[in-house]
């Protein structure tokens, strides 16, 4: 518990520059909150002294009535302005601010290694971007609404009773700390509680965003009955931590309003007795704006625990949203050499990994490609293929031993010069929500729609863009044009033919392609991989035959490599395999 309040310390301290970066919002709203709580003090003395001019049937000094009724006029269209004004500045700073927060978590985010989405739910890291995000602005926003103008009040509210009457004072300043201590003890109680509700949130998030991503499947599984059940329980758990959080939190207004209601009790009863029984020179009048007074300097603290939920659900945003923050980045390496001219020569030398440090999947691993060879990568699900392209991308780092281009380590040369040498096309396809011509130019914002057509009749995408009423300019995605899984996959393809790479990457490529275009596919594939070397990973053994080599993995290691010609002669694993996918 004492860890948690540590983190919402250290969470708040390190959100305080965001807000406080806006300097001229938050000067007006301190000169607005001043004018307020003049305003608001100074029409609570005009009514006690209305009050005073009203003593009895004919001893009502209407003259003074009509003075103070505009005086009262003024100052409540004064207060109203005032307060509005800096609802307005409140609710400016409150975007502003999780706006620039939100901008340093994402951009946080492009620098965190891979390893990182990997063990992170996709869903919760969208919620703290959507929902945590919210939630900070709606709780900076309600309390700076009520700093500026409750803390003039309270000031300005106290130093007029001061002046007035130091019992009725002291009466009125007895009710505050029980206000204060009733509300630290709820928010105390009810912290954790809005911490494990956000983190339910993420958690519901998480799991609505891969099943509606992969609703077909579930479908066709028949698991719609599964999945509602798996729903409903994080629902209840969610209601359950939101109950508790909202249940506790809601305690905090109605017990400090019973405090502030004996507070009232308490000055008209000592208002009564100093002038029925001690004889003060006190008027009905002053009773009544002591009254208000006693109102006035206790409601910003009322108001605060008024608005807990949202400021401990905002609280509990705030450290989830540094967690993603205080997450390792990769190593800065800038200072580090590019990699330019690339041949191709890619070595791996005595190579172990492990993505669980108890698992070690890759031991010792050693292999050379030469300028311009395709090299073909088959084995069981689990070999540890798609972990040597992770390696050789440097989406993860080796544990020991070297992975060299053109003989540079690659943890020696910026990672973005070692990317950018590399073309890949993933048995994902990724297209985002934008035109066609926006997509194929993701990787190489230069090229001329000339260029963009040649790769489009490369992959076998022309025809279909060329029949399209805008052609390039046909948006694709949620609110545009359809397409199949093919030919999303096609266009990938084209996509990374375009960005022209010195080194291809292609992993599982054509999977989602009908064999007939897969033929034609490969064609196109040859034309790009003539001079690149290339790593070609790949179920289907039909689209490796003309690999210079092929290596056969299992268990991380390398168990043959050869042409396919070679390999079959060995019936060893590979001609297990083949035989295996062609044995009719």
């Amino acid at each position: 518990m004492k860890n948690k309040e540590n983190n919402n310390t250290s969470a708040l301290k390190r959100f305080f520059p965001y807000m406080t970066k806006y300097k001229v919002e938050n000067f007006s709203a301190i000169i607005l909150g001043i004018v307020s709580g003049i305003s608001s003090v100074y029409i609570t003395k005009e009514i006690g002294h209305a009050i005073d001019q009203m003593m009895g049937v004919g001893q009502v000094n209407f003259s003074s009535l009509a003075k103070i009724s505009i005086l009262f006029l003024i100052l409540v269209v004064v207060l109203a302005s005032t307060q509005w004004l800096i609802k307005v500045l409140g609710n400016r700073v409150a975007y502003l601010s999780v706006g620039d927060l939100r901008k340093d978590t994402f951009s946080h985010l492009n620098d965190l290694p891979l390893s990182y989405y990997d063990s992170t739910p996709h869903g919760d890291i969208t919620s703290r971007f959507t929902n945590d995000m919210d939630n900070i602005s709606l709780a900076v926003s309600s309390v700076y609404n009520q700093v500026f103008s409750g803390l003039a009040i309270i000031i300005i509210a106290l130093i007029t009773m001061l002046r007035s009457n130091l019992i009725l004072t002291a009466v009125v300043l007895l009710s505050t700390p029980i206000i204060f201590i009733v509300s630290w003890l709820v928010a105390k109680s009810s912290q954790e509680n809005f911490s494990k509700q956000q983190e339910m949130v993420g958690q519901i998030s998480s799991f609505i965003s891969e099943r509606v991503g992969n609703q077909k499947i579930v479908v066709a599984f028949e698991q719609e009955k599964n999945s509602q059940e798996i729903f409903e329980k994080l629902n209840n758990q969610l209601y359950d931590k939101g109950q508790k959080a909202q249940f506790s939190s809601s305690l905090t207004n109605p017990s400090s309003r019973f405090v502030d209601h004996l507070a009232y009790v308490a000055v008209g009863f000592t208002g009564a007795y100093l002038i029925l029984v001690a004889k003060a020179d006190i008027t009905v009048g002053l009773i009544s704006s002591f009254t208000i007074y006693a109102s006035q300097f206790t409601k910003p603290f009322i108001e605060i625990s008024g608005i807990i939920t949202p400021v401990q659900t905002g609280l509990a945003g705030i450290v989830r949203a540094f967690s993603i923050l205080d997450q390792k980045p990769e190593t800065p390496d800038d200072n580090l050499p590019h990699l330019n001219q690339v041949t191709g020569k890619v070595a791996f030398e005595n190579v172990d990994f492990a993505y669980v440090p108890s698992q070690p999947l890759i031991r010792d691993f050693n292999f050379s490609a030469q300028p311009g060879e395709k090299i073909a990568i088959v084995g069981k699900t689990g070999a540890g293929k798609s972990t040597l392209v992770n390696l050789l991308m440097r989406f993860y780092d080796v544990d020991t031993g070297e992975v060299s281009v053109d003989g540079h380590d690659i943890r020696q040369v910026t990672r973005d010069s070692l990317r950018s040498n590399f073309g890949m096309v993933l048995q994902d396809t990724w297209l985002f929500d934008g035109t066609i011509r926006e997509n194929l130019t993701y990787g190489n914002a230069d090229a001329t729609d000339e260029e963009v057509y040649n790769v489009l009749k490369e992959s076998y995408m022309f025809e279909f863009v060329d029949r399209l009423p805008k052609k390039l300019d046909t948006r694709l995605g949620e609110h545009g044009v359809k397409i199949s899984q093919g030919q999303a996959q096609l266009l990938t393809i084209a996509r990374t033919m375009l960005s022209k790479p010195k080194m291809l990457i292609l992993d599982e490529a054509t999977s989602s392609v009908d064999s007939l275009t897969e033929s034609k596919i490969q064609d196109a594939f040859l034309k790009m991989m003539e001079g690149k070397t290339s790593f070609i990973i790949a179920h289907r053994l039909s689209t490796i035959r003309n690999a210079d080599k092929i290596l056969v993995m299992d268990k991380g290691q390398i168990v043959e490599i050869g042409n396919h010609e070679e390999l079959l002669k060995k019936q060893g694993a590979y001609y297990d395999i083949y035989k295996a996918q062609f044995a009719s």
